[in-house]
């Protein structure tokens, strides 16, 4: 079996739990790894990658994300969301909406992040969520993150509801902490849940609870990994040498920008791997002999 699963994660499990459970579905030995983190208070997408798919978790990791989000205004959590220990803001004057909105703005485009305290990201070669329960100051640096866009979809004192398109990386909890602070009043995320990675959405997602009927049906197709790309077909010896990891003339099609990745295909439509281009040619980066 080789494909995408998209799962639907219910919240109170981690994504390692959710990626367990899809595991024993499958036969014995089969390669199987997810495409970025949900916390257990999340639910939604988590697109799960199958035998030769594996090779492009990097890939769909890198795809933008959508979330639904119901934050919490007047409270600060230990780790920015409902699941740690929350503390009212006393005198707090509730925010218009029309402050919300204007504090929000200030998120949007390529922003200096810090990450929460309890996260999955490592300090001196340990997680910092495990420092942090153990009650560790943990210190993360801000790190540049991409937030497309932030819509507004309900605000009723003390929860915002929000909307959020971004890229890789970016901390839906972190926003809520800093929009907190921006406003003078601390904030959390009460709920979460990832809609959408990339053309992987929520209404493809299939529970963990059970597995699908016939499971390989529900497996998505690695070309839809790599939607949006450029692509280049090759002719039937151009592909025999590039599957043998040589660089080969991109023959037909515009040449993408230097570094930008381009799916190659062979002429019957198949992807045959992942390349990047070098002046007229492409160099392979991953390659499918199945």
């Amino acid at each position: 079996m080789n494909g995408l699963l998209v799962i639907d994660k219910p919240g109170g499990m981690t994504s390692r739990d959710a990626v367990n459970r899809v595991q024993r579905w499958l036969p014995r030995k089969t390669k199987i790894g997810h495409t970025g983190t949900l916390d257990p208070l999340a639910t939604g997408v988590l697109v799960v990658c199958v035998g030769a798919a594996t090779r492009l978790a990097d890939t769909v990791q890198a795809m933008g994300k959508s979330y639904t989000s119901r934050f919490r205004l007047g409270a600060r959590s230990t780790s920015d969301d409902a699941d740690g220990a929350v503390t009212e803001t006393p005198g707090v004057v509730p925010p218009t909406r029309e402050q919300v909105e204007a504090a929000l703005a200030g998120f949007v485009g390529v922003i200096e992040q810090v990450p929460p305290a309890v996260s999955a990201l490592k300090v001196g070669g340990r997680r910092a969520h495990a420092l942090a329960r153990k009650g560790e100051v943990v210190e993360l640096a801000a790190r540049p993150v991409r937030v497309d866009a932030i819509r507004v979809t309900g605000y009723e004192w003390p929860f915002l509801a929000v909307e959020v398109d971004c890229g890789k990386g970016t901390y839906i909890r972190s926003i809520a902490r800093d929009l907190g602070a921006r406003l003078g009043c601390g904030g959390l995320v009460q709920t979460l849940r990832r809609t959408r990675v990339g053309p992987f959405t929520a209404e493809q997602g299939v529970g963990v609870d059970e597995p699908p009927a016939d499971l390989g049906a529900a497996l998505r197709p690695m070309v839809e990994a790599v939607a949006g790309m450029p692509v280049v077909t090759l002719g039937d010896e151009v592909v025999r040498r590039f599957r043998q990891g040589q660089v080969v003339p991109a023959s037909g099609g515009r040449q993408p920008p230097e570094g930008c990745p381009i799916a190659v295909f062979d002429t019957a439509g198949k992807l045959t791997g992942i390349g990047s281009p070098v002046g007229s040619s492409v160099r392979p980066e991953i390659v499918f002999n199945t």
